[in-house]
C-alpha cells in the first residue's frame, strides 16, 4: 500500500476518493476493490486506524461478527491486511479543504498539503469529524500536556507504579481506571457527581474496587494547579460542599469527551443535521449531492446506529452505489467471494474445487 505524502504531488485523476481512514473507510477500500474500483484515501491524521488507534488502540472490541474480541490496533491490522490486494494509495497527516462539482460531474478535490484530484465519487467516512478531546479548563495545565497531563492513552504500561488521578464520567474513564487499576501505584477518579454515563456494569465494578480499597472515588472538579520543581504535585479540588482540598498526584488522566467538528465538509454543500451528513436514502447511502457517500458515524438517517458493523454494511451498499457513476454503461452483477472465479482473481487466491 502506497503512502503518498509530498505537497508537490502530481494532479491525480482517480474513481474514487475515500475521506477517512478508520475501520469503515478501511472496509470501503474492500468493497469498492470487489467491483475493480481503486480507492486513494486521504486522512487528517498521521496513521490510519481513525479513533481506533487514535483514542483506544488497546481497547477490546466485541461486536464484530465473528471475531470475538480484538482492540482497535488488531481490526486495524486485519482490515489493511484485507485491502492489500487492492493497492490503496493513502495521504496521510492531510485534510479535505475543497470539493467541487465540475461540469462534466466530476469533483475536483485538494488537500491542506495541496494534493489534488479529480474524482468521480466520493466517499465520506470521517466519523464524528475533525475530533478534539474536550480539555481541561485551569490555569498553567497545558504546560504540563504530553508529560503529565494526557488526553488519550498510547502507551498505558508508563503510568504503572505512579499515582494517577483520572477526570470524567465516561466510558473512556471507567475503562482505564479498571484497566489502571492494581498496575499503578494509586488511582483516583474525580468526577463532579455522583452519576456516570459509562456502562452500568464498569460503574458496579468501579464502587467494588472503592469498598474494597483498591480504588478512590472523589466528587469534585479541578479548580487550580500546584508545582514543585517545575513539575505538576497537586491539584485543587473542590467538592460540592464548597471546600478547596489538595489532591497529590503523578499523572492525570482527563476523558471529557470529544468536541466533534466537521471543519471544511460544512462548506460543500451537503444536508447536515445536528454535526452528521443526511443520506437520501438507505439503499446506497448517497447525499444530496449525487456522486457523494457517507458511510458509518458520520452519516444519520432513521434507525441510524453507531456501530463499526453498520458502517461496514453501508459501505458495501454505497460501493454499488457508486459504481453506476464510475461504470456507467456497465451492468454490476452481485457475486459471492465464496463462489466466484472472477473475485477470487481480483483477490490473488485460487478456486476451490469441490468434489
Amino acid at each position: 500500500m502506497e503512502n503518498k505524502q509530498s505537497s508537490t504531488s502530481k494532479l491525480i485523476e482517480a474513481d474514487a476518493v475515500i475521506i477517512g481512514a478508520g475501520p469503515v473507510g478501511l472496509f470501503q477500500v474492500f468493497e469498492l476493490g470487489l467491483l475493480e474500483i481503486k480507492a486513494h484515501v486521504i486522512d487528517s491524521l498521521p496513521v490510519v486506524g481513525g479513533q481506533c488507534v487514535e483514542l483506544y488502540p488497546d481497547k477490546p472490541i466485541y461486536d464484530i461478527p465473528a471475531v470475538p474480541v480484538c482492540t482497535g490496533q488488531e481490526l486495524t491490522d486485519n482490515l489493511l491486511k484485507q485491502i492489500e490486494p487492492f493497492s490503496p494509495t493513502f495521504h496521510l497527516n492531510q485534510e479535505v479543504t475543497l470539493v467541487q462539482r465540475r461540469e462534466d460531474g466530476r469533483f475536483d478535490l485538494e488537500t491542506s498539503l495541496g494534493q489534488k484530484f479529480i474524482t468521480k465519487t466520493i466517499f465520506i467516512a470521517a466519523g464524528v469529524g475533525s475530533f478534539q478531546p474536550r480539555t481541561l479548563k485551569v490555569e498553567g495545565i497545558e504546560a504540563f500536556e504530553g508529560s503529565q497531563v494526557f488526553y488519550r492513552v498510547k502507551n498505558p504500561s508508563q503510568f504503572e507504579g505512579k499515582n494517577l488521578v483520572i477526570c470524567g464520567g465516561g466510558d473512556s474513564a471507567l475503562d482505564w481506571a479498571l484497566a489502571l487499576a492494581g498496575k499503578a501505584e494509586s488511582v483516583v477518579i474525580l468526577h463532579r457527581r455522583d452519576d456516570f454515563r459509562a456502562a452500568p456494569s464498569s460503574v458496579a465494578k468501579m464502587k467494588e474496587m472503592c469498598d474494597n480499597f483498591e480504588m478512590q472515588f472523589i466528587i469534585g472538579q479541578v479548580s487550580g494547579i500546584e508545582t514543585k520543581d517545575d513539575k505538576l504535585s497537586e491539584l485543587k479540588v473542590t467538592g460540592a460542599d464548597g471546600v478547596t482540598r489538595r489532591l497529590p498526584l503523578d499523572d492525570l488522566l482527563v476523558f471529557f469527551g470529544l468536541s466533534p467538528k466537521l471543519g471544511p465538509i460544512a462548506d460543500w454543500g451537503l444536508d447536515i443535521e445536528r454535526k452528521q451528513l443526511k443520506v437520501i436514502s438507505t439503499e446506497k447511502f448517497e447525499t444530496n449531492v449525487p456522486g457523494i457517500f457517507a458511510v458509518g458515524d458520520i452519516n444519520t438517517y432513521p434507525g441510524k446506529k453507531k456501530l463499526i458493523l453498520s458502517g461496514f454494511h453501508e459501505a458495501a451498499l454505497a460501493a454499488f452505489g457508486a459504481a453506476a457513476y464510475i461504470f456507467p454503461e456497465k451492468k454490476i452483477h452481485m457475486q459471492y467471494t465464496t463462489t466466484s472465479p472472477k473475485l477470487h482473481k481480483i483477490l490473488g487466491v485460487e478456486t476451490p474445487v469441490f468434489d
